[in-house]
């Protein structure tokens, strides 16, 4: 997906193809962490829809519950929940991160290259 080491820096056009490209993807995949968040708090927890959209959201951006869980299916799916969506939002910021970054160290790679010929 990226150039290599010994390519020129890519255009500025596919660069920013790349960064739409890693913002659809992050936001894809929070977006289905949402709703699958929802989900489980409405089904489980027994909230309504709002109140689920509410505890999901906090807990995917890593406030914490706003809801008390009561049932023992409830603070299960609460805590893997927490657990998984720690981990999705790290990997949905590497993935929008990661054009920013290897352009980045592709254009000092370019610096340094330059300099030693």
């Amino acid at each position: 997906m990226f150039e290599r080491r010994h390519h020129p820096l890519a255009k500025r056009a596919v660069f920013l193809r790349r960064l739409l490209l890693s913002i659809v993807l992050s936001g894809t995949l929070i977006g289905l962490m949402l709703l699958l968040g929802m989900a489980g708090y409405h089904w489980i927890a027994r909230l309504n829809w709002i109140d689920s959209l509410l505890n999901a959201a906090m807990i995917l951006g890593g406030m914490g519950p706003v809801d008390e869980m009561t049932s023992v299916p409830a603070k299960l799916f609460a805590s893997f929940y927490a657990l998984f969506s720690g981990l999705v939002f790290v990997g949905a910021a590497g993935v929008l991160l990661s054009p920013l970054f290897h352009r980045l160290l592709h254009a000092f790679h370019l610096d340094d290259s330059e300099a030693d010929s």
